[in-house]
């Protein structure tokens, strides 16, 4: 019956001209079409939609049945039926309207939700990419909407976060993610090798709508995205290799990721011209955010860096290896201090601090850290105490010279444990090293939040002294210092602190206060690094900003306050017992 219903309905619109056609014959044969797939005479569906004289009225109506195909495949997975289904897919595919084609899958694209999310995409990828490559016109358009339709339904999929979820893949978003690449190649091999064509304008703009997709791609998966070590192979991180295509498109449409993250950081941007919606705005700093981490920290595809800078990454790196080689065939403390007199023998570590706060590859700067460390262990103590003095003099790095007041710490206890007879960890020596720890560059004027790492280990430095060294006894001479100390130190940190905490204050409730005019002017807070304005400070941030250099202030107030007060228990003859580390 329902055969014969659209048999009719066929007969009477073959006598019609196209543009005749009526709301009417679309509604007709859309429902008579349904009642065949639903009463399973898809066979003779098949044969009326082959039939060359139905070819018209396929090509306007067709569309209308892909979505109940559809359905029937997502539903009936076991139905001996399938390949009949998946073979009327690939008709309607081939003989419909592209253009209502192309809207009618991605409306089933955004229907499902959960897992059925990722069956329907990838069950609908390919038929999308050929009705989008049959578009003559506004295909950038096309391609553009096409990607942001499947990139908003894959955001909506959990990522998966550890070695065993990325394997099973319960909801498929690494299945996805490895289709979507292979769906958005052509396009991208279109820009590529249209870059001399005629359209010249038709092709940038698809390069902006792959752009735009590459931003999205970089925020949602891979900003959240868990990666399985380098060590294991790549090709077994599906993730990873999502991660190195979206960063191989940005080279291919002419957005190397090196020119990318120097661009980032400048006024004008490249792609500043890109009409981003106010949301995707927010979100770009993200993007390159996961773009710099991919590179830098996961080495996905960092062959693209310039090949100055890999030959001295490079470069930087055997030199590491090479030093962890040497120094490993020695024993601890026995270098003797002479070696310093020469000069190679002291950049070494200079050099090191300058791959630990300059190298914008994070597993040399950590390696360069632990070479530091074991290049320290290996000189005598001697040794150990005129290094300290040189890289506090020249370092100029707050976390630098933290590490350093660590290490003098730690070289401080081992005296006053017994552990070795050293006279340059106490007495007069120590009092002339810690004039180096003990003190504020600029006194109270000095930058507190830049310097907070270095006032902090100064802090537990002198916190430390004044627990383990009884003033009775006074092997490190710090009771007879203790004045001096007071007023270079602990009296202008905390003039400083009060200085530092009424601005910062003054400087949130300010904002506060302005907040609404913010909004209604859209003001950001500009930043200028060495002289060059970077991208403005929307109010938000400015506020996160002020508040956290706030609990950094009181951080450090804390631990001032502990110490005066040890200070204060220990020269009043309090016993040793009632006072213990915390």
């Amino acid at each position: 019956m329902a055969v014969e219903e659209l048999q009719s309905i066929i007969m009477r619109c073959q006598i019609l001209e196209e543009q005749d056609f009526k709301e009417e014959d679309f509604g007709l044969f859309q429902l008579a079409g349904q009642r065949c797939i639903d009463e399973g005479h898809i066979e003779q569906l098949l044969e009326i939609i082959q039939n060359e004289k139905n070819k018209v009225i396929i090509k306007n109506m067709g569309w209308n049945l892909v979505g109940p195909v559809v359905r029937c495949l997502l539903w009936n997975k076991e139905d001996e039926k399938r390949k009949y289904y998946f073979l009327m897919l690939d008709l309607l595919v081939k003989l419909c309207n592209p253009k209502e084609l192309l809207l009618g899958l991605l409306e089933l694209i955004e229907e499902p939700s959960g897992k059925q999310i990722s069956q329907i995409i990838l069950l609908l990828l390919q038929p999308l990419q050929t009705v989008i490559q049959k578009l003559r016109n506004n295909k950038a358009y096309s391609v553009g909407l096409a990607l942001s339709t499947l990139w908003s339904q894959l955001s909506l999929l959990p990522v998966p976060y550890s070695e065993e979820q990325i394997q099973t893949d319960d909801y498929g978003l690494c299945q996805c993610c490895k289709a979507l690449i292979e769906f958005t190649k052509p396009f991208v091999e279109e820009v590529i090798n249209d870059k001399e064509n005629s359209l010249e304008n038709e092709n940038e703009k698809l390069k902006d709508e792959l752009l735009k997709f590459c931003f999205k791609s970089l925020k949602c998966p891979l900003l959240t995205a868990q990666f399985l070590e380098q060590s294991k192979e790549a090709g077994n991180d599906p993730l990873r290799c999502f991660a190195s295509e979206i960063i191989g498109f940005l080279s291919a449409i002419g957005h190397p990721f090196p020119k990318m993250i120097f661009n980032h950081g400048r006024k004008k941007r490249t792609w500043d011209y890109l009409e981003f919606e106010e949301e995707e705005e927010k979100q770009l700093a993200d993007s390159m955010a996961s773009l710099a981490y991919l590179v830098f920290v996961q080495g996905i595809s960092i062959d693209q860096l310039p090949m100055v800078l890999r030959t001295e990454e490079s470069v930087f790196s055997k030199g590491v290896d090479l030093l962890e080689n040497g120094l490993l065939r020695i024993e601890d403390n026995s270098l003797l201090h002479q070696y310093l007199e020469i000069k190679s023998f002291l950049t070494v570590p200079q050099g090191l601090v300058k791959v630990m706060t300059l190298c914008p590859i994070e597993t040399l700067r950590k390696k360069s850290l632990a070479m530091l460390q074991l290049y320290i262990n290996k000189l005598d103590s001697q040794g150990k105490y005129t290094l300290f003095r040189c890289l506090l003099n020249t370092s100029n790095h707050s976390g630098v010279e933290a590490f350093i007041i660590q290490n003098i710490k730690n070289q401080i206890d081992l005296s006053l444990k017994g552990t070795h007879n050293n006279k340059w960890f106490t007495g007069p020596q120590l009092i002339s090293l810690l004039d180096l720890v003990l003190f504020l560059p600029e006194g109270a004027e000095t930058d507190l939040l830049q310097n907070s790492d270095r006032i902090m280990a100064s802090l537990n430095l002198l916190r430390y002294l004044v627990i383990k060294d009884n003033e009775k006894d006074n092997q490190t001479g710090l009771w007879t210092e203790l004045g001096r100390i007071e007023n270079n130190f602990l009296k202008p940190l905390h003039t400083g602190l009060n200085m530092s905490k009424a601005h910062y204050e003054a400087e949130i409730k300010n904002s506060q206060e302005n907040s609404q005019e913010v909004q209604k002017s859209k003001d950001l807070c500009s930043v200028t690094v060495g002289g060059e304005e970077i991208p403005n400070m929307p109010p938000e941030m400015q506020l996160k900003v002020l508040h956290s250099a706030l609990f950094t202030f009181d951080l450090i107030e804390s631990v001032l306050a502990r110490v005066e007060e040890l200070i204060e228990i220990k020269t009043k003859s309090a016993p040793e017992e009632n006072i213990g580390i915390k």
